[in-house]
């Protein structure tokens, strides 16, 4: 079976799932903020739905994960990070899922092309987020703190995803669960 065909109760239990996922991972880090800063756990279920669903898919899960893992079990804490991070994931699964499934080939090229280019945009996003949130006061969000925690405190996050995201896909690729499509079949199938 091909799960990137039009089928949208396909789509939404995938969806679902990987909405699952992104709320149980971190506890994989301890429930401590600073692992989960540097390994970015809800990160890698988004970038998979996009990839995997769509980017309309991945930009639901994307702004909802945060939301909703900061209301069910308080981390991260609803303002300012989980509001920004639904912000910055959303960025991420549409922008991935968009790029993907509009290059003329879903190679292992498109892929890191749309992962690298999404995780820019999700921290550009990110960085305009947290500056309308904390304003210009006494705790305004300055340069050095986006690049530190935007950029240089995620680095080990990164490349946990720029590894595992691709294995993933390729695993599954290689399994027949999924298969890539050329752009004419993407615009068929309403991706497009």
């Amino acid at each position: 079976m091909n799960i990137k065909e039009n089928k949208p109760v396909i789509k939404l239990t995938l969806s679902a799932m990987f909405m699952a996922i992104g709320l149980v991972l971190p506890f994989f880090t301890g429930q401590v903020p600073q692992i989960g800063n540097l390994l970015l756990p809800m990160h890698i279920p988004v970038f998979l739905c996009g990839l995997i669903c769509g980017w309309q898919y991945g930009f639901g899960v994307g702004f909802a994960l945060p939301l909703i893992r900061s209301l069910l079990i308080g981390r991260p804490n609803l303002f300012p990070t989980a509001t920004a991070m639904a912000f910055e994931l959303a960025a991420y699964g549409l922008v991935v899922g968009l790029l993907y499934w509009r290059s003329h080939r879903q190679n292992i090229k498109a892929l890191y092309c749309s992962m690298i280019l999404a995780m820019f945009a999700g921290r550009i996003v990110w960085g305009i987020v947290q500056t309308v949130l904390l304003g210009f006061g006494e705790s305004r969000f300055t340069w050095q703190l986006f690049i530190t925690n935007g950029f240089l405190n995620a680095i080990p996050g990164i490349i946990l995803q720029l590894i595992l995201i691709p294995a993933i896909i390729t695993a599954l690729n290689r399994a027949g669960l999924i298969k890539p499509l050329n752009q004419k079949q993407a615009v068929q199938n309403g991706e497009g």
